[in-house]
């Protein structure tokens, strides 16, 4: 399942997703909060609560970040995963806001550690609210995504629960190890210039597969499924997640008219990414170097990150990328194709996991 027809019947899927999401979310944090709200989430104060502060402070900044669009497709590939292992999507359904608040808290802080200027068409929440507002909005999106867990601990048997939070919490330390490989390398630490390809996609499956995977963990603990089967879905779950973000490192380098982040400021950031260092692994001593000193100035200036991205260009690099997530992907199906019950839920996740490496938003 290839092209536009794929792209559309996905879109459609998430598109028909993401209401019902974003509705989960909204019961855990409303665009418009009160007390009664507070009271729920938090319990009876102490003293007293202030209601403009919160809205001001947390969800002002996160809705306005939440209402500019984003795919929801971790929350609604766990949905998938759930209909294919026979689960009950409705008993499970506000552990999808765990998967979206944990992205878009990631995300939110990404912003401010990477300096960046736009985040889907609009300024940075750090440039609209403030690096203080935004910290803190960030941090909190990390804590209410386990929110779930505490409403919900009568629902599902302690030993159910307690392997899904686990799962969640490992999940989180991994993410932070990626990031932390990816800060060190575009500030040029650790020997930025040598990273090596495999190194290169651990970080990925860390920064980003992990909650991709995670979305697999949570759907198979919480219907029951065995360790076994967690960690091979994980495993191949994982794989989008590095599938999307080496199409997300393509597309940054040669957007197309969807793109909400400025063109090419992975060159701005310094970041090695799978396309810059199999550049750098076969380009000749001069293009090497030159490429090398671009990212190394984190230049804003359009001309330099034009004659970077050319340089990638003239290596065939874009393509390499490609091609390595479209067999990466390929191979990680053919791994757990015969776990999964034939049904439409499972030929939703292979287009999905196609949709990953081919999708041009």
């Amino acid at each position: 399942m290839h092209g536009i027809s794929m792209n559309i019947s996905i879109l459609d899927f998430l598109a028909e997703k993401k209401k019902p999401i974003d509705d989960v979310i909204r019961k855990y944090l409303p665009e418009k909060v009160n007390e009664k709200y507070i009271k729920w989430l938090l319990g009876k104060p102490s003293y007293e609560y202030t209601t403009p502060a919160i809205q001001a402070a947390l969800s002002d900044p996160i809705w306005d970040f939440l209402n500019r669009g984003g795919k929801r497709w971790r929350p609604a590939l766990f949905l998938l995963f759930t209909e294919a292992l026979g689960g009950d999507a409705k008993k499970v359904m506000d552990f999808t806001m765990t998967l979206e608040m944990l992205h878009e808290g990631s995300i939110m802080v990404d912003d401010i550690e990477d300096s960046s200027d736009m985040r889907r068409g609009k300024p940075c929440t750090h440039k609209i609210f403030g690096e203080d507002i935004a910290i803190n909005a960030g941090n909190f999106m990390y804590f209410l995504a386990f929110a779930p867990f505490i409403k919900h601990k009568d629902d599902f048997g302690h030993d159910v629960l307690n392997r899904a939070l686990l799962s969640t919490l490992e999940e989180m330390m991994r993410i932070h190890y990626g990031q932390a490989s990816d800060i060190a390398w575009h500030k040029g630490l650790a020997d930025a210039d040598n990273i090596k390809e495999g190194e290169y996609l651990q970080m990925c499956a860390y920064k980003t597969g992990v909650l991709a995977r995670l979305a697999a963990r949570l759907a198979v603990s919480l219907s029951g499924g065995s360790e076994e089967l967690e960690e091979k879905l994980g495993r191949f779950s994982e794989s989008i997640g590095v599938a999307f973000q080496i199409q997300d490192d393509i597309m940054n380098l040669a957007p197309t008219e969807g793109w909400g982040k400025e063109t090419g400021d992975d060159i701005n950031e310094g970041k090695r990414t799978l396309l810059v260092i199999h550049t750098i692994r076969n380009a000749e001593k001069q293009d090497r170097e030159r490429l090398l000193e671009i990212l190394k100035m984190h230049t804003k200036d359009r001309k330099l990150i034009e004659e970077a991205i050319s340089i990638i260009r003239r290596y065939g690099s874009i393509q390499y990328a490609k091609e390595f997530a479209r067999d990466m992907v390929r191979k990680a199906w053919s791994d757990v194709e015969p776990l999964i019950p034939e049904s439409e839920a499972k030929q939703k996740i292979r287009a999905f996991a196609d949709f990953m490496v081919e999708r041009d938003i």
